[in-house]
Order: C-alpha cells, then structure tokens, then sequence
C-alpha cells in the first residue's frame, strides 16, 4: 500500500475507487467495506484509495474529550494495508480541514485531485465544515461530476451495530472476547522494546516495555496475552500490564510483558501483543514483596487462561 501524507502528493490524474472514514480499529464493518472497496476497484483495473485524517476529526475539535484510539498510527496503516487497498491518502486535520466546505471538499479532493470515478461511504458519513455534508449532497455531485457513489449498511452482530465505540466499551469493560468479536481477531497494540526501569527483574520477573508513544489504549489492568514478535516470527505466552504501575510511584502509561516460559531478550524488536482475557484491575501495593506475589499469581492466572484455551495449543508446550 502506498502512503500519501497530504493532497499535494498525490501521484497521477489515473481515476480511482474511494472510501472515507478514520478505520480506528479496523472492525468487521471496516473490514466488510474496505473487501467491497477493493473489489469494485479490481472490476474496474483502478487503484482502490482509502481516504483517512490525522489528527482524527474529534481529536482536533476536542483532544480531551476525543475517545481513546483502538489503534496507534502504526498498527492503523499496517492493517489498512492487510485489507488489500492500494492507496491511503492522509489527510492533515488542521483549521483549513475543519474549515473546508463540503461542496469544496468534494470539487477540490474527490473530482479534482483524486479523480474519482466510484465513491463508497457509510450509511452514517458526514464530511465537510460543520458536518454539513451527507449523502444526498454526495448525490448531487455524482450527477453534476459523472462519479457512482454508493452507501455501505452498518453490520449488525448480536443485534446491535459493529462500532469502534462499542469495541472500546467492552475492552474498557474487560469484556475482551466480546471486541474480539466485533473486530474479527483479538484486540492487539503493536510497538517496539525499549529499555525500562527494571524493576520487574529486580522483582524476578523481567518485563518487555512496549514504546506507545501517543496512543492511550482504551483498557487498563493485567492480561493474559500472547506476543507475537514481528523481528524475529517466533510467538509466546505471556501476561501484560497496561498501566502507570503506582506501586513504584510510576506516572507514565507503560505495556510491561512478562514471558511465562523463559527470560527472552527483546531490546529493539517489534512486537505485537494480543490481549486473550482480563486479569485484574491495576492497583497499589503496600509493598514490593506484596507486588512481586501478586505478579506470580497474576502469572499463574494467565497460564490456566492460555492453557486451557485450545485455540494456543500450540504455544501449551512453552507454558509452564
């Protein structure tokens, strides 16, 4: 896939088939639309583009308030890229985008730079300054510019909609097989290893700090997961803190892992982390030792989870 940061790269006049939306998260909906995307663009020998916003909308009109991202920016564009799209243009939210008239964002973006032939949107897509564009403006453009636009339905599972916003109330909830279902696999961060503090060695259990830069995941506690390290291709059982660890009077968001079955070195590499079950909530001890037996019971906790759960069989012979 090819990452255009910014209209003014965009590469050619070639006509192509185009989305819209912030894909946080990347669900069962997403995924649904962007396989229609990409096959509309197969039927026709164009590219299928992706167009998406960075900052998002509602981080730039409220970064206090904006609900916590599902995915970083890297996990974001590597699974944008897995759904077989050619293209993702990203666009830089700033006053002028927020400013930019609907009717103008259609003419200036749509017609003129990405020359779009077929448009897909959700049935829920609102665009332009004051959100004032919907699909029916989207209509009259077809018409007037000689461009098909289409409206994608809302997936429905279990009744209700797929929404990045109810897969964050369930990671939020500790209901992790509930947004595994709305995203079709088990929700993951990826990041590289950076060196720590070592404290979870000094406690006997040596940690892989996870770098999240910006991204402020939308579940806190301790979990069973399995890590995937992406330099290396080899997979284990583990168990995961997300949290600011205030037993040891830590501030700062930190993804801590601690391998169930050997002290691996994993300075520098890329891992992706995925999270199976909730363990716990994240809380204060009076004391290292009080700490240090929590993390040993917290890591046989996990070891039952992953053991008994057959779809890691695989990873069973490295559990201890």
């Amino acid at each position: 896939m090819q990452l255009i940061r910014g209209l003014s790269r965009w590469p050619d006049s070639k006509p192509c088939v185009v989305t819209i939306g912030n894909f946080d998260g990347v669900h069962l909906g997403h995924q649904a639309m962007l396989k229609q995307l990409v096959d509309l663009a197969t039927r026709h020998t164009l590219p299928a583009c992706v167009i998406s916003f960075e900052p998002l909308p509602q981080e730039y009109f409220s970064a206090d308030k904006a609900p916590a991202r599902l995915h970083g920016f890297r996990d974001r564009i590597q699974t944008l890229s897995a759904s077989g799209v050619d293209r993702l243009l990203l666009l830089n939210f700033d006053e002028a985008q927020a400013s930019q008239s609907a009717d103008a964002f259609v003419n200036d973006v749509l017609v003129n730079t990405l020359h779009v032939q077929h448009l897909l949107v959700g049935d829920d897509f609102r665009f332009g300054k004051g959100r004032s564009g919907d699909f029916a403006l989207l209509q009259t453009h077809a018409e007037q510019s000689n461009f098909d636009v289409e409206r994608y339905d809302t997936i429905n599972i279990s009744g209700s909609r797929v929404s990045s916003t109810r897969i964050r109330e369930y990671l939020a909830a500790g209901e992790l097989s509930k947004a595994a279902e709305l995203l079709g696999h088990p929700y993951h961060i990826s990041g590289r290893v950076i060196h720590g503090e070592k404290v979870g060695r000094q406690l006997g259990f040596p940690t892989a700090n996870i770098a999240l830069h910006k991204h402020r995941p939308p579940l806190r506690g301790v979990f069973a997961v399995i890590a995937h390290d992406r330099t290396t291709g080899q997979s284990f059982a583990a168990v995961a803190n997300l949290g600011e660890r205030p037993t040891v009077g830590g501030r700062r968001l930190l993804l801590e892992v601690h391998a169930l079955d050997s002290d691996v070195d994993l300075y520098g590499h890329h891992m992706q982390i995925e999270f199976i079950e909730f363990v716990r909530a994240e809380q204060k001890f009076d004391s290292l030792d009080a700490l240090k037996q929590a993390i040993s019971n917290d890591s046989d906790t996990a070891s039952r989870i992953l053991n008994s759960n057959p779809q890691f069989t695989n990873l069973s012979n490295r559990i201890h």
